[in-house]
């Protein structure tokens, strides 16, 4: 296969990119960052820049020529894509980012570490052991926050340094935000310090996004000043209650107290393991990164993490003490705790580093089918043959399936797949001749030696597997006449039973339970319902010429050849009644076709 231009590489990765939020990052032929941006949807934003090249500007032009690779991030929202190409910028200051120089930052929320801590926003968070929380990147969402929180929790705003030797020494006096009781005056000890703790464990919480509570109190106080008929600060409170309401939780990127931690996720397939990577400083990621590794001895999950943590620290210089991992490795390394959260930010931070690995992973299988479309056929057919224990691939599959109706009008049906696709050319219909009576063990095994020994005789391809629909007893009917074709052992035969979906194999009793969302239990149940379509639709046509043969043969004069004359001329009772005298006589002679003409005319 030839080498792929730059613009075929680029196009292949554009089609696999999913359409969710994130960021998106293009890299030049140097593999240095050259632009990030932001996307509602990842897929149609990077293709944007592919499109319409004689509409675009000349900078976008420009950009678009030094692409020589692109990565992506998904994050939960927009908020959470516009926060983190924020960070990356800051980071890489790519080339043509110039709209971004100016180095903007988004503001926090301080609860300040001091006694009777204030709350208020800040650009600059500093490490005094204050908390911080954010960034938010809707300013007007922050201050709905704290005009709430001061609405619900008067708090101090003067810089007063309130120890208990201070305020027991009379050192301050109330202020005006006393006395238009927007605070409740620590600074003279009439508040304690512990009730004013409780207001700030409050105000963690709201900050922290649970604010159900807060919500409850909202609408109490909003229905107070209703009915005191004080409709413009109800209307205010109901202005903050919308905005509140449709906060639909923190963002992903929340809290500075996880400072300096990493975050490492993994998914593996038989061939590779894919690892995520995300370095989180002051609560913002300033890093992300997806590796592929090869296995070789068929390395476990944990064998492959630790191998990837090992790399990826010292590829990023990282000397975070935390690493935040899907579970415990055996392994240690000095001075670095792992962490296997529960709930909380940094559950949300591995949620967020799964998602990646599992978008990159089916990115690059995108890519690879887009390459070579025949290989997402090698690797069902490598996977089927693993699945069922088979010798080799089941390329060409042929699926069996009886039918009758209280025993009358028996009939079968194969359907042929090759390469997990169905071959419709190949799909066959089978009248069963030698079966008296509804016994679909006998009719199973007289189809079976039917259609194997027409293939022996034609010197025609077998198939590698066949595939009975039913259970024990149809599989052993089929498997009988395999033996007396002398085909046991040559052709892989398995039954699957509708109920449970289980499969069975010749000589065991006990059978085999595929996972429900594998690809080879999905191509079973495709054969097996094709069959059975293939088959009810040529079952229900033979009864209803069978019923029409019956409708014809109760015509005094008129007997089973004739009515079989009639019907592969005219293929329906309603066009025989509709047929000209002269149109019948040319079929079944003249006597005869006075009779269906008189029974015609009278019936």
């Amino acid at each position: 296969m030839t080498a792929l231009s730059r613009l075929e590489k680029l196009s292949i990765i554009v089609r696999s990119l999913p359409d969710k939020p994130g960021v998106y990052r293009f890299f030049n032929e140097e593999n240095v960052i050259i632009y990030v941006g932001k996307a509602k949807s990842l897929k149609k934003r990077v293709a944007s820049y592919f499109n319409n090249e004689s509409s675009r500007p000349g900078k976008v032009r420009v950009l678009v020529s030094h692409i020589h690779d692109i990565k992506t991030t998904v994050v939960d929202s927009e908020t959470d894509a516009l926060l983190l190409e924020n960070n990356l910028i800051k980071k890489y200051q790519p080339r043509y980012n110039i709209q971004l120089k100016d180095d903007k930052t988004f503001p926090w929320i301080c609860i300040k570490n001091e006694p009777f801590p204030r709350v208020f926003p800040t650009r600059n968070p500093v490490k005094d052991g204050s908390e911080y929380f954010g960034p938010f990147a809707n300013v007007k969402m922050m201050n709905t926050l704290l005009d709430l929180m001061r609405q619900l929790y008067p708090l101090r705003t003067c810089k007063y340094n309130l120890t208990k030797q201070n305020i027991d020494a009379g050192k301050f006096s109330v202020c005006l935000q006393y006395h238009i009781k927007n605070c409740l005056g620590p600074c003279e000890g009439l508040q304690t310090e512990q009730d004013y703790d409780e207001s700030i464990s409050h105000i963690r919480s709201i900050v922290k996004g649970n604010i159900g509570e807060v919500i409850q109190k909202l609408k109490k106080l909003m229905k107070a000043y209703a009915q005191n008929m004080e409709f413009e600060n109800a209307q205010a409170v109901k202005e903050k209650l919308d905005l509140l309401e449709s906060f639909k939780g923190k963002s992903t990127i929340v809290s500075a107290s996880i400072h300096n931690v990493d975050v490492v996720s993994i998914q593996s397939d038989e061939k590779s393991g894919y690892v995520n990577f995300l370095k989180v400083v002051n609560g913002a990621i300033v890093q992300t990164h997806t590796i592929e590794l090869k296995k070789k001895l068929d390395e476990s999950d944990e064998e492959l993490l630790v191998f990837a943590i090992s790399e990826l620290r010292e590829r990023f210089n990282s000397n975070s003490k935390e690493l935040v991992v899907p579970f415990m490795p055996e392994t240690t390394i000095e001075d670095v705790k792992y962490v296997v959260p529960q709930r909380g930010d940094k559950r949300s931070l591995l949620e967020l580093s799964e998602r990646n690995v599992k978008f990159y992973r089916l990115e690059k299988q995108k890519r690879k089918d887009l390459v070579d479309p025949d290989r997402h056929t090698r690797r069902i057919m490598a996977t089927m043959k693993s699945d069922l224990r088979l010798s080799e691939e089941p390329r060409h599959i042929e699926c069996f399936d009886n039918s009758n109706f209280q025993g009358a009008y028996p009939v079968a049906a194969m359907v042929c797949f090759k390469d997990g696709k169905p071959s419709k050319k190949d799909y066959r219909h089978y009248n069963i001749k030698t079966v008296v009576g509804p016994d679909d063990f006998a009719s199973m095994e007289e189809i079976i030696y039917r259609r194997y020994s027409r293939l022996q005789h034609e010197e025609s391809p077998l198939p590698q597997l066949i595939l009975i629909d039913g259970g024990k007893g149809q599989l052993s009917a089929a498997v009988k006449s395999l033996d007396k074709l002398g085909l046991r052992g040559k052709i892989a035969i398995i039954g699957i039973a509708k109920r449970l979906e289980e499969l069975y194999y010749p000589g065991d009793s006990l059978p085999l339970y595929l996972d429900k969302k594998s690809e080879t239990l999905k191509i079973l149940q495709r054969l097996r319902d094709e069959a059975h379509r293939f088959g009810i639709t040529h079952h229900r046509n033979k009864r209803d010429k069978g019923t029409i043969k019956t409708s014809l043969t109760d015509i005094p004069g008129i007997g089973e050849a004739t009515a079989n004359l009639l019907l592969k001329k005219f293929k329906s009772l309603k066009k025989i009644k509709e047929a000209t005298d002269a149109e019948l006589e040319a079929v079944v002679g003249k006597a005869k076709s006075g009779l269906l003409a008189e029974y015609f005319k009278n019936n």
